[in-house]
């Protein structure tokens, strides 16, 4: 491929667009300023290197990708703007959602790999050996999380590991399965070079890349799978996941509203939150653009719930099927109000100063989940665009439902104790009975509900997919992707009754429409993306 090839000339602007952000372990200088000969030479540099990894080149998924291709996808948005999303039907011209998501994985990339090439090509360095292999893990973590999302949304796409010595070459798609290898070298990596407890609030550890290890090994094992997942991976996800449940010190947070509030940002052994494994470290400032959080503005239902200027989601909330799930289960009552809300419902946390937000006047059940309300709800923090809550990527909670998922392996149901107990104290926390057995479907509806509207909705249906097509491909034709009004039944309380007019809407996917297209302007520059993929050679890799 040649130089002038838009495809890599991204990953290379990636490092000219960073800047610095006001957060304390992200303050940096503008990395086009920096190179290995006058950075990157203490520790210090070092970890101020790799703050940018925390957000800013994340924020073209968490702006409008992270809800379209994990939720809409997935079956739990309901949206006007989202609908070629819920349809399965996106188009390769999409540069509103699909092209700014697909630039932003490859950022992560690009910047990733130009960081660690600093590290180590850094001259007259003065930081220790744990350190650089430390700044070289962060970089892995976040190369393999964007690879996770590329092979999950894209399929076979093409591995860059490195920025210079890949410009002379053609640029070609690489086996899933290699994409998934190099994913899981990648956390592997990470996990054995990252400290145990984080140096600072936010930063990831050895315990962030054992629980995606989990997850990843947990998905691969279904990958051609034929109906039964590979025991290899079903270990490694249940080794993984469960030295997280029992050695990290972690656990899980008392209230499951309180998750989603900018109190409880950050995790470590002495903070308010212990259940945050990785979350997008957001600034409460939209200045400079990127290292903010823009999601409340699309999914607040008025501006009066974030008093500056934004809170555009009238138009848009939980789908139907996500609401019927909610109405017919009352008892999920915590989790329903913390993710949707609906007619009558009271939320003393938002404008707080004048007494809270009733939600009146609606027929659509809007989204609760990261809407924190306005600067004066929290401290002063937050602006425009920028509501003061990080974007979680990896919780315990799910850490868990993964172990119990792997215990159960290929069986039909399982009663072992330690499932149990993990996949339980998810559902006493949300104040919903226990269990005494359950199987696979037991455990996907209870990380749909857990997780719902944070992302990964899409990416368990894959996950599915990938060892029982057919069954998934029945679960998405059932659901009920349609519009629908509901409204509380005056009077009604504990439980409430509502009202509900549904007009079903279903939709399947097939093998063709399993992943998203390539946008139309990368195919054109990059004939690559077009071709048939090929093995990735791991020789050329260095460790």
């Amino acid at each position: 491929m040649k130089t002038s090839n838009k495809f890599f000339l991204l990953l290379l602007a990636a490092a000219g667009m960073m800047q610095g952000c006001s957060k304390d372990f992200l303050d940096r200088p503008p990395i086009d300023q920096l190179t290995s000969g006058n950075f990157y030479k203490t520790n210090e540099e070092i970890r101020a290197a790799t703050g940018p990894l925390y957000n800013i080149v994340w924020f073209d998924y968490n702006d409008k990708a992270f809800l379209a291709f994990g939720e809409a996808r997935g079956g739990n948005l309901n949206s006007n703007d989202r609908t070629a999303y819920i349809q399965f039907g996106v188009a390769s011209t999409d540069g509103g959602t699909l092209l700014p998501g697909y630039k932003s994985f490859y950022k992560i990339v690009g910047q990733s790999n130009t960081i660690m090439a600093a590290i180590k090509n850094a001259t007259g360095s003065t930081a220790s050996a744990a350190i650089k292999n430390e700044g070289i893990a962060e970089c892995r973590f976040m190369r393999a999380l964007a690879y996770y999302y590329l092979v999950s949304n894209w399929g076979a796409v093409p591995i860059v590991y490195d920025n210079v010595t890949q410009l002379s070459n053609t640029l070609r798609r690489n086996n899933i399965e290699d994409v998934w290898q190099f994913i899981i070298r990648d956390l592997t990596f990470a996990a054995k070079n990252l400290p145990a407890v984080p140096y600072a609030q936010g930063r990831l550890s050895k315990w962030s890349a054992e629980g995606m290890l989990a997850r990843m090994y947990l998905t691969r094992s279904g990958y051609g799978a034929s109906g039964t997942r590979n025991q290899s991976d079903l270990d490694s996800a249940k080794f993984y996941a469960g030295d997280v449940i029992a050695n990290s010190g972690l656990t899980l947070l008392d209230k499951y509203a309180d998750l989603f509030k900018g109190a409880y940002n950050n995790s470590d052994h002495v903070n308010a939150n212990p259940e945050a494994l990785f979350a997008l470290q957001w600034a409460g400032s939209s200045q400079p653009w990127g290292i903010n959080n823009s999601f409340q503005a699309y999914v607040a239902f008025d501006p009066s719930i974030t008093q500056t200027g934004d809170g555009w989601g009238a138009a848009q909330g939980i789908s139907a099927d996500l609401l019927k799930y909610y109405l017919a289960n009352p008892a999920d009552s915590f989790r329903r109000k913390a993710t949707a809300m609906l007619h009558d419902d009271f939320y003393g946390e938002l404008n707080a100063a004048n007494g809270g937000t009733l939600v009146t006047g609606t027929t659509m059940s809007y989204i609760k989940k990261y809407v924190v309300g306005s600067p004066a709800d929290n401290g002063g923090k937050g602006n425009f665009m920028a509501a003061y809550i990080n974007t979680y990527m990896l919780r315990l909670a799910e850490v868990q439902l993964i172990y119990a998922d792997a215990v159960l392996g290929n069986a039909a149901q399982t009663n072992d104790a330690q499932a149990l107990a993990a996949f339980n104290a998810v559902r006493a926390r949300a104040g919903v009975a226990e269990k005494t057995e359950i199987s696979f479907t037991d455990i996907f509806q209870e990380k749909r509900i857990e997780l719902a509207m944070e992302g990964s909705a899409w990416y368990e249906i894959l996950r599915w997919y990938y060892f029982a097509p057919e069954a998934a491909r029945a679960y998405v034709l059932a659901q009920d992707r349609g519009n629908y009004t509901v409204s509380h039944v005056a009077g009604t309380n504990l439980p409430r009754e509502y009202s509900t007019v549904f007009t079903p809407l279903h939709f399947t996917f097939t093998d063709q429409s399993v992943y998203l297209p390539f946008p139309e302007s990368e195919l054109t520059v990059a004939t690559g993306l077009s071709q048939a993929p090929v093995a990735f050679d791991f020789s050329v890799l260095p460790e």
